[in-house]
Parts: C-alpha cells; structure tokens; sequence
C-alpha cells in the first residue's frame, strides 16, 4: 500500500497551495463579504489548467491523475471554498459528463473551452420539487423535428448566473420515471434561457447559486448528452465523481479551519499561559487533527479507486459523508477554540463554520450518502 505522492503529485499540490496564497487568500474575506463571484481568479485557474484537470490534453485538459485533482481542490479550497466549489463543479460536474458520454464532435466543440477554462459549466438536475429525489424531475423535453424543446426551473445551480455551458436534465416522459430522462448541453445564450434570481446564502458566498428558467428553449438534437433514457445514468454517475470534489472542498475547509485554530491557541493566553497548555484544548487539537487526518485518507481512497478504473460510488459517499461532518466538526471546534473572536468575522474561522454546512447538503446530503452506502454494504 503506497502512501507517498508521486513528484507530480507533489508539484501540483505546491503549485495550487502557492496560487491559493498569492491570488486567492488575500481577497477571500471581501469576496465573501461583497458575494462577489471571482471572475478574475477563474480565469487565472483555467490558465493554470485547474479548470480540466482530469481531461486529456487532446480537449485541452491538463491529462492530470484524480489524486492531483483532490490535491490541487483542498488547497484552493482552504484559502477560499467559494472559489473551490466552482472550480469542482466545472471539473466534476460539467467536463467529466461531456469526456465520458459525448460523442467526438460535443467533445471537441464543448469540452474544449470548459477544460481550458476559457468558457465555464454548470450542472442542472436539481428542482424546486427535485432534490435528493432527483428522478422526480418536472423540466420537460419534447421533440420538434431536429430539435429538443425545454421547460422547467432548475434549483440551487453552482455557477448558473455565470455559466456558459449547461449541462440540463428533462423528462421526456414522467411516466417512463428516470427511465424517460435525457441530459443536455446547452448553450446559456439560447434563447429562452434566463437566470430568475441568485440565492442569498449563509456560506460560499461568492459562489453564484442561482435559480434557472427554462421557456421553450430549442436544443439542437445533436446536444443531447447520451443515450435515450440514459440521462438518469449520466447524472449519478457524475454526482460519484462530484462526490470526491466536495469532499475535497470539505477537506480544505477543515484543514483551514484547524490549522488558524492550532496557531490561535498557543498566542492566545489566559490564566498566565497559552490556552494549548489546557487539557480541554489539548483534546480539541486531538480530536481535530485525528478527523482531518481520517478525511483525508478517505477522499484519497476514493480517488484511487477511480484513478485505477474501479467502481468507486461507496469510496465516494463514504469520503464525502465523513469529510462533510468532519468539516462542521472542526469548525465548530475551531471557533469555539478562538471564543468570542472566534463569532467575530476579524478572523477566518467564522466564515470557515458558515462555509462547512453546505458540503453535507450538495451533491447528496449526508442522509442521501448513508442510503448510498449501506445499500452497498448490504449487498455484499
């Protein structure tokens, strides 16, 4: 059992965690306190190949490992998780659907840009009445001589307000259930599509999450993404991979989290002496440490497992659910550690805590990772 990163392995991560010091650390805090969506950072991410990490070269990916790509997220995502769940969402979500069921023209005209970060992606299955139950989707997809007509709302989109690739997911036919679903590439400047508003949220809020409208959108034949009646396969096989990235952002987060709070506890004095010469602190740090250190071994499971073309959907679930909670675990002990300034946003770990939360709700809440996961255990 190897345990040691390869020296790539090691380069991109000096290289993510040199890029999140310079370019994003700084201006983290504002973007969130302005809900500013960091568009110059995007772009400087795309330039380094952070945008296509795992997308072979010939598309203008970076032809990365998935080890690199966890790597390369926990280290953007501890400077800022905003900036991290956009760059997971174009990668897992958006490049890897299009480079595993597109046909070679979807990938050479759309995968291309989204790789090499020149244009960005947004996945679309989740609905106002569609969430964890994501085969009651209600956006409907009918024929029109060479084209597809869409309808419907999408909920809670990543990047919908400043995407320009979509991938969509529609009925075609509700009595069919998830066997009657078809995904798409869309174009965010047809016409019809519209954004009907942006989410104001407790966390990763420079992140856009936004509320889409779909009104008699023509699609051309040759966007839909896959089979017939294979969209339902498209979305949870992208969400395993998805998986891996968010608890790659959950990672960074907490990482971030424990590492201010360690520092924290031996400046911090009380009663004559650092507040790390406590035992009640001293079992915080253990604890914290000890869940990082399992997270991390998790995500990095998880993506070996893909990396080595395994079935990798329970190494997913159970690396997301463990690194999530850990996050809100950690978190919260961080700011309990700093006290009163911890609830103060002068330091770090109060936007930290309200970041953690969403990682065990998005691409599957921790409840939905549980099914995933004894399902699987059960079968065996």
């Amino acid at each position: 059992m190897q345990f040691e990163l390869t020296e790539q392995q090691r380069m991109i991560k000096d290289l993510a965690a040199d890029f999140a010091a310079r370019e994003i650390a700084p201006i983290a805090a504002q973007m969130d306190e302005e809900e500013r969506f960091p568009a110059d950072v995007v772009k400087k991410m795309g330039e380094l190949g952070f945008m296509g990490m795992n997308v072979p070269e010939q598309y203008g990916g970076a032809g990365l490992d998935m080890v690199c790509y966890v790597l390369a997220m926990e280290e953007i995502s501890k400077a800022c998780a905003s900036t991290g769940v956009i760059m997971s969402v174009n990668n897992s979500l958006v490049c890897w659907p299009i480079e595993t069921y597109g046909t070679e023209e979807q990938k050479v005209k759309w995968l291309t840009p989204l790789a090499k970060g020149e244009k960005l992606g947004a996945y679309c299955l989740s609905e106002p009445g569609a969430g964890t139950d994501a085969a009651a989707q209600t956006t409907m997809a009918k024929k029109d001589g060479d084209h597809w007509v869409l309808n419907g709302m999408k909920n809670f989109i990543t990047n919908g307000a400043n995407a320009d690739t979509l991938i969509v997911f529609a009925h075609t036919d509700p009595e069919l259930k998830h066997k009657g679903i078809l995904a798409f590439i869309v174009d965010a400047k047809t016409e019809g599509f519209s954004v009907i508003r942006k989410e104001e949220k407790m966390g990763i809020r420079a992140s856009d999450t936004a509320q889409l409208a779909f009104d008699n959108v023509r699609v051309p034949a040759d966007q839909q993404l896959g089979p017939d009646g294979a969209g339902f396969k498209v979305a949870m096989s992208t969400l395993d991979g998805g998986r891996i990235g968010i608890a790659s952002q959950a990672l960074g987060i907490s990482a971030a989290a424990y590492e201010a709070a360690l520092e924290y506890s031996k400046v911090r004095e009380q009663f004559g002496r650092p507040i790390c010469k406590f035992q009640a602190i001293q079992w915080k740090i253990a604890d914290m440490a000890t869940r990082l250190e399992a997270s991390r071994l998790l995500t990095y499971r998880a993506a070996c497992a893909k990396d080595q073309g395994k079935r990798y959907s329970e190494e997913a679930a159970m690396a997301k659910l463990y690194a999530s909670e850990t996050s809100h675990f950690i978190t919260n002990e961080a700011v309990q550690i700093f006290g009163g300034n911890g609830y103060s946003k002068e330091y770090p770990v109060e936007r930290h805590f309200r970041d953690a939360k969403i990682t065990e709700i998005y691409e599957g809440t921790s409840e939905a990772q549980r099914m995933v996961i004894s399902a699987m255990e059960l079968r065996k």
